[in-house]
C-alpha cells in the first residue's frame, strides 16, 4: 500500500506542477488553446488518480470483507457511489 500512496502523492505533485505552469501561461497571456490543452491534461491526470483511489477502495472491500453482511454491503455501495460520482 505504501507504493500506492507514494504513486498517488507523486501524481498529485505532477498535477500541482502542471497547474503552476498553467498559471504562468495565463500570466504570460499565452494562447487560449495551449492553456486549455494543459487544463485538459490536468483534468485527465486527476480523473486517473480518482480511478486509482476508487479501485483501492474496492480492492480493500474484497481483501478485507466485513463479517457483517450489512456493513460489507454499505462499503461496496460507498465504492459504487464514488464511481458514479466520478
Amino acid at each position: 500500500m505504501k507504493t500506492d500512496k507514494k504513486d498517488m502523492i507523486n501524481r498529485l505533485k505532477r498535477a500541482e506542477g502542471q497547474l503552476r505552469g498553467i498559471q504562468k501561461m495565463i500570466d504570460e497571456e499565452q494562447e487560449c488553446i495551449d492553456i486549455v490543452t494543459q487544463l485538459s491534461a490536468v483534468r485527465s491526470s486527476i480523473n486517473s488518480l480518482m480511478g486509482l483511489a476508487i479501485a483501492k477502495k474496492i480492492e480493500e472491500c474484497f481483501e478485507n470483507p466485513s463479517e457483517n453482511l450489512e456493513e460489507q454491503e454499505e462499503r461496496l455501495q460507498e465504492a459504487i457511489k464514488l464511481i458514479i460520482k466520478k
